[in-house]
């Protein structure tokens, strides 16, 4: 029986990316940089800040011009994170009809804890029972450590969970987990590269979720 559901955040409950653009040609800009497009940034996203950072100048992650383009980036999403963040349609109805069924629902992100409680706050309400965001000394998705570690606060086993995301990152977190891995469309990554990492499960809109928990019900 699915007992949680554990989603992912930037590209799955909330549409970061514009902001996510401004922080990045902000940090760029001040140190005469070419700036990116949102689609180029499309593509950078979902392995942390630093990797984000290091695609979109090109530099190697090493030495004082990066750790300064960084910070300054950091300085500014710290400020403008929810300017133009908004939830995807259906995202918070799926939430409510999760959470109204019983289940248990969480967020493990590779965003920042404090900027990721927040967001979720805004856009959905404090409807999780968890949000984890990146912790110190623990590796970022898609590394399983910190999945693991809600999978086990939940009090629940890992195949009785859903991990939802949009990205590579997010399927490979939640076959490594343990749990039922299901990507989506409507995020930063299109269907290819999330069969191409093992999703066996994709769905196209976030209430299309509910069959798919009913259908790995029927099989468990």
């Amino acid at each position: 029986m699915i007992k949680a559901v554990i989603f992912d955040l930037d590209g799955t409950i909330a549409n970061t990316l514009l902001d996510l653009t401004d922080a990045v040609n902000y940090a760029l800009c001040k140190y005469s940089l070419p700036e990116r497009s949102v689609e180029e940034v499309r593509t950078f996203v979902g392995n942390g800040m630093r990797n984000l950072i290091e695609r979109s100048s090109g530099m190697a992650p090493e030495g004082e011009t990066f750790e300064e383009i960084l910070a300054t980036f950091k300085a500014h999403y710290d400020i403008h994170f929810c300017d133009k963040t908004y939830a995807y349609d259906g995202i918070c109805d799926l939430i409510a009809e999760l959470k109204n069924r019983g289940l248990k629902t969480a967020v493990v992100t590779n965003k920042d804890q404090g900027v990721s409680r927040i967001i979720v706050n805004k856009l959905c309400g404090n409807v999780f029972d968890i949000v984890c965001g990146k912790l110190d000394g623990v590796p970022a998705k898609p590394d399983p450590t910190s999945t693991k570690m809600v999978i086990k606060e939940l009090g629940v086993r890992p195949e009785e969970c859903v991990f939802m995301g949009d990205s590579d990152v997010d399927i490979l977190t939640g076959i490594r987990s343990g749990a039922n891995a299901v990507g989506e469309t409507w995020g930063f990554r299109d269907r290819a590269l999330l069969k191409s990492v093992g999703a066996k499960t994709i769905i196209d809109h976030p209430m299309e979720l509910l069959e798919v928990i009913d259908k790995l019900n029927n099989e468990l």
